[in-house]
């Protein structure tokens, strides 16, 4: 389950994030007064717990000016996912839910989400929260919130300066003292996971699908070849066979635990760790994840938006809703106070990366790629994983990633 890294969020501000979290994107219109035609009509809009009530805050002043009703349903995170799948396509569920970005594909797929517009303003967003509703050319969703994992480092153990690259970094820690564990990599056990690793396999040249000039992910593996292979012999030379860097045995809180109690100086985690290590006293930095391959290390980034559904009877009234009152400054803000993810609009990102420690999220985001949106990404993860831990334990890495990569590529089709 994600962290929050800000503790003990006011309630006022939760308020005011639910608020900008209640509308889905929309064609905007104008950013002035709202349609005269949209004096009537009811707008549904499916949220989580934490969201809930903020969202009804947020939707008083758009019930003032317009004489609509909004109707918030509160639901749990987990099930708002399958519910809209299901209820939609029977002219059922609501006219706007919050959601993930890698939900698009398959949402798109089964023809239960409109794509939408940001009018005036589609420049004001950072590209990468664009690309990642975006999916054949079309964008499906409003971004809000972008999130992704960075380099952090223990400030009293090894300074603020950010290591240009992996090899710099393990000298860094080796300096200080720890050339046993100079850096914690976060495997989810013996499970894998490749999530958190992401920006070093980028780094070699080797993204998981390529993408299209426009930014939609293609069902084309790009992970294969060359590239792919010098990734893998890098992961199995820093694994039991070479350096021991690499372990199956760091699940999430021994890695937590390895890195708060300064047994090792470096980790890759995303902003819920954070809390964690300042309570425990240590002074953090938060910087772009290093080069492993000499390109850019480019993670994931998770974007949080709103989705209109296709069979929305008020379309025109949630899109107003949408473009007006979501899509703005004053929105994101409120958002952001009150659970801080990094916005979506470039200049709201900006103001709040006047805190060290979201700029250095922030940069290391703004290095990063969406998390894939299309449906065949779910054929990925568990072959993928599984050859991360098959070559930490000193497996062969050309016939283990070769073996996954065709994996992938038979279970899609491709």
């Amino acid at each position: 389950m994600r962290r929050h890294f800000a503790a003990g969020v006011a309630a006022v501000a939760t308020v005011a994030l639910l608020a900008a979290c209640s509308g889905d994107p929309a064609p905007s219109t104008s950013e002035s007064a709202p349609a005269a035609d949209a004096a009537a009509g009811e707008l549904v809009i499916w949220s989580d717990a934490e969201r809930a009530e903020a969202i009804k805050n947020a939707a008083a002043d758009f019930e003032a000016d317009t004489g609509a009703t909004v109707t918030v349903v509160q639901k749990n995170f987990e099930d708002l996912r399958a519910d809209f799948l299901a209820q939609v396509p029977t002219g059922e569920g609501p006219d706007i839910t919050v959601g993930a970005n890698d939900w698009l594909g398959e949402f798109v797929e089964s023809g239960v989400v409109d794509t939408i517009s940001l009018g005036a303003r589609a420049d004001d967003f950072d590209q990468v929260t664009v690309d990642a509703f975006t999916y054949d050319g079309q964008l499906y969703a409003l971004p809000y919130a972008q999130e992704s994992v960075a380099l952090i480092q223990n400030v009293a153990l090894v300074g603020s300066e950010p290591p240009a690259t992996f090899d710099e970094m393990i000298q860094m820690a080796t300096d200080a003292g720890f050339a046993e564990r100079p850096f914690v990599l976060y495997t989810n056990g013996a499970e894998g996971d490749m999530y958190t690793s992401y920006a070093f396999q980028t780094s070699f040249g080797a993204p998981v699908f390529e993408q299209d000039a426009d930014g939609s992910y293609t069902t084309q593996v790009g992970m294969g070849g060359e590239a792919g292979l010098a990734y893998a012999r890098w992961i199995q030379a820093n694994g039991s066979a070479g350096t021991g860097y690499f372990t199956d045995t760091v699940d999430y809180d021994i890695g937590n635990e390895l890195f708060a109690s300064g047994q090792s100086p470096f980790i890759v985690q995303g902003p819920w760790t954070i809390p964690t290590f300042q309570d425990a006293g240590v002074e953090v930095a938060v910087n772009p994840i290093p080069s492993a391959g000499g390109e850019t290390a480019a993670p994931f980034v998770g974007v949080q938006g709103f989705y209109l559904s296709a069979q929305s009877s008020n379309a025109l009234l949630a899109n107003e809703f949408l473009a007006n009152y979501v899509a703005t400054d004053e929105a994101q803000q409120a958002l952001y106070e009150a659970d801080p993810r990094i916005p979506a609009l470039t200049a709201v990102a900006q103001d709040v990366a006047d805190d060290p420690i979201i700029a250095g999220f922030l940069a290391s985001a703004q290095n990063g790629v969406p998390l894939p949106n299309i449906p065949e990404m779910g054929a990925v993860w568990d072959y993928w994983n599984a050859a991360q831990i098959a070559l930490i334990t000193g497996q062969d890495p050309d016939a283990t990633w070769t073996s996954a990569i065709g994996s992938i590529e038979s279970t899609i089709g491709g």
